[in-house]
């Protein structure tokens, strides 16, 4: 089957294994296309990674031993040295947490745990390969311009507001496109407790007891199936809550269903519970833009600190948490905490205040609409859009920032 380009020339498909049973099934399977050109080289990555040739191919297979640390070395400098360009897939036998998190920030395209069968090489291949961007002077911020910027709110205490920011903010990336709507997508990550789809009073439609036996099952198809649509024209993917239900998913399933959700918009906003889940730190090492959420107390402050402080820790490199304070009011000759008080408090992390308007927030959870739909130009909206839309001017952050490179959120297939 072809993969990436459209064009006649062949895909060449670059593949490093010291597996003699995997270089078999490579064998076959590509061999079975006269599109595909197959360069099999073979050898472990710690001694032939240098051998590889970028040149022409579309996508680099490589066969990891993620046990050992000079293999991992010479991942990594192979895909420092080839840049962007081609797309690399790792395959390996050991994989836990330490290797997922080690794999993502080389910033690798994808990776399959052994036994990986052909079907699922073939088709990772397909979903990672892309043309490679042209190198001229005149278009350098649009090579990423299909990556979709994900936007993701994690709340440093319970009742923050971040159902109601997540919203409005997938409402204003959908509709700050400079030709019109965006394609844009609203995850709620809270399947216990997530309340997207009713503060849009529109139907959850993910069956996760459906996906989670066979993640494998997940395609655009399916997606289709299970996306909720508002009459805005926002999707969303949301599941029935179970307040009464306390269950954590299989990783595999729920970085699938993202990854498979960012390759299909333009934005993706997270609703994220304030639970940490196995799968929390890939959504976050995913994000172009996080933002915790708090409110205006002492313990909310401590709270957000406490959660930049461990994110930094366990992310590394990764995005950079910025706080957003919501809901804040400011009173004159009052005792409480002042602006400069909450400023110091959460440090290099604050980002903004969102002021508080009860009644507009209400009124649009209880119509099931934006608070634009409300009353225009109201100050929350105001706010957001000098966060999310920082220029003011129609552009989306993606336009404004040429189109940063999202990291991919799938890592592990089995």
């Amino acid at each position: 089957m072809p993969i990436g380009r459209t064009s006649a020339a062949k895909t060449k498909v670059v593949v490093l294994t010291a597996d003699q049973a995997l270089e078999e099934s490579v064998r076959a399977i590509f061999s079975a296309s006269p599109q595909i050109g197959l360069d099999l080289l073979k050898g472990r990555v710690a001694d032939c990674a240098d051998l590889i040739d970028p040149e022409g191919a579309t996508v680099v297979v490589a066969d990891v031993d993620a046990g050992e640390e000079t293999e991992l070395q010479a991942l990594e400098a192979l895909l420092l040295r080839i840049g962007g360009w081609p797309p690399v897939v790792a395959i390996t036998r050991d994989f836990d947490a330490a290797v997922a998190r080690r794999l993502m920030q080389m910033r690798i395209a994808d990776v399959l745990v052994k036994s990986v069968t052909p079907v699922d090489l073939v088709r990772t291949c397909a979903r990672v390969a892309k043309p490679a961007p042209e190198k001229t002077p005149d278009a350098p911020a649009q090579c990423d311009a299909a990556e979709a910027q994900i936007f993701t709110f994690l709340p440093a205490v319970g009742g923050a507001g971040v159902t109601t920011l997540a919203v409005q903010t997938a409402m204003l990336l959908m509709n700050g496109g400079a030709r019109g709507k965006t394609s844009t997508c609203l995850v709620d990550l809270d399947f216990q407790h997530g309340s997207c789809a009713d503060y849009l009073d529109i139907e959850p439609r993910l069956n996760l007891s459906e996906i989670e036996p066979r993640p494998e099952r997940l395609d655009r198809q399916l997606l289709e199936v299970m996306l909720s649509q508002h009459p805005s024209g926002l999707a969303v993917i949301a599941a029935p809550n179970r307040p009464a239900e306390m269950r954590s998913f299989d990783p595999d399933m729920v970085t699938r269903l993202l990854d498979l959700v960012s390759s299909h918009f333009d934005y993706v906003v997270f609703d994220m519970p304030r639970t940490w889940f196995s799968w929390t730190d890939s959504v976050l090492l995913g994000s172009n833009k996080l933002f915790i959420v708090s409110e205006t107390t002492v313990p909310g402050l401590r709270h957000a600190k406490k959660l930049v402080d461990a994110i930094r820790e366990r992310l590394g490199d990764g995005p950079h948490p910025q706080v957003i304070i919501n809901r804040f009011v400011q009173k004159m000759f009052s005792a409480g905490l002042r602006k400069s008080d909450i400023e110091q408090a959460i440090g290099d992390a604050f980002l903004a205040f969102v002021p508080n308007d009860y009644g507009l927030v209400r009124e649009a959870i209880d119509r099931g609409v934006p608070l634009e739909d409300v009353r225009k130009g109201n100050k929350i909206t105001l706010q957001l859009k000098k966060l999310i839309l920082p220029q003011g001017n129609g552009k989306t952050a993606n336009e404004a920032a040429g189109g940063l490179k999202k990291l991919k959120l799938s890592w592990a297939r089995s």
